[in-house]
């Protein structure tokens, strides 16, 4: 969605007669300053600055043809699935078990203590969370916004009904090679293995396009209307509830607020998942009767257009 945005975002200021480069230069800077101080107070693994900075290389990329940007994102794609694969014949160390499970006890213990040993842990973990995003999680996103790019190009959310061959034959493929892909990843013993992230590479971005294609055809039903209504609220307000999750879940679990990492069975962490899912639902819903839009998502645009936007709907 972030490479079909870019595309809306070009239209967009074509419409105003602006020019786009320095809009979405000041864009990406915002995000890249909020992902900052989102990794450093709420959550190490933000995604925010990652997008920021692979915004420049999208940026770089924007006029190839949507074909051009199709195979280039297989190709990255692709060089992930060889490193990993090549880093299963790799003669590495094993993992030193007690080591690890201390490690884990260690940051559980920071993350549950004093507000300066939470952001003290964010920091000392930023190093790794970097060091995966650059191998595994910015390539396999860069080629997510190339295919968002062709997309945008090519205008095909613009009126899915015209393409609904297309989305079958992403549902036929997509499903029985994505739900495979998952069923192996878990047999060689999750991404936690290199195998697993090799497979999982492969095969996730064909389920994730089955999904999608499910979602688009569901949402020319009647129910699917109905349901798209009610999803709509929160996705025009991704940026705010994206964050609003991190600062609540931070507040839940972390010395921040109540501390209850590691006190919580996973299946209780999962309903409080629902739960504030759910929640947001509701609150993006009555936030959007009275204003244009969600309070980040406000700020970013104010940067964006260099203007105060319009606050009441």
């Amino acid at each position: 969605m972030f490479g079909y945005s870019f595309t809306l975002q070009i239209d967009a200021a074509d419409r105003a007669g602006a020019a786009f480069r320095p809009r979405f230069l000041r864009r990406i800077a915002g995000l890249f300053l909020l992902g900052v101080v989102h990794a450093v107070l709420l959550f190490h693994g933000d995604i925010l600055s990652t997008y920021a900075v692979l915004g420049l290389i999208l940026l770089a990329l924007h006029r190839i043809r949507p074909r051009t940007a199709l195979v280039l994102a297989a190709v990255l794609v692709g060089l992930v699935v060889l490193f990993f694969t090549a880093m299963t014949f790799a003669d590495i160390p094993s993992v030193d078990e007690p080591a690890a499970l201390a490690d884990g006890a260690a940051t559980t213990a920071a993350l549950g203590g004093a507000p300066a040993d939470v952001i003290a842990e964010h920091l000392r973990s930023l190093p790794t969370a970097i060091g995966g995003t650059v191998v595994l999680q910015a390539p396999v996103a860069l080629a997510m916004f190339l295919v968002g790019l062709a997309v945008g190009r090519r205008r095909i959310l613009a009126d899915t009904t015209a393409h609904t061959r297309a989305l079958r034959n992403l549902q036929l493929i997509g499903y029985p090679l994505g739900l495979g892909g998952a069923v192996l990843v878990v047999a060689l013993g999750g991404i936690a293995t290199m195998p697993g992230l090799a497979v999982s590479t492969l095969t996730s971005p064909l389920l994730a396009a089955a999904y999608a294609a499910t979602m688009l055809r569901l949402f020319h039903t009647g129910a699917g209307q109905r349901l798209a209504g009610a999803l709509a609220p929160a996705g025009r307000m991704a940026l705010t509830n994206y964050l609003g999750q991190s600062l609540i879940l931070a507040v839940l679990f972390t010395g921040l607020g109540f501390g209850l990492i590691g006190r919580i069975a996973p299946l209780g962490v999962a309903g409080i998942a629902v739960a504030v899912f759910l929640a947001q639902l509701v609150l993006s819903a009555a936030w959007l009767r009275a204003h244009r839009y969600g309070p980040v998502e406000w700020l970013l645009r104010a940067l964006t257009v260099w203007a105060r936007p319009a606050w009441r709907g």
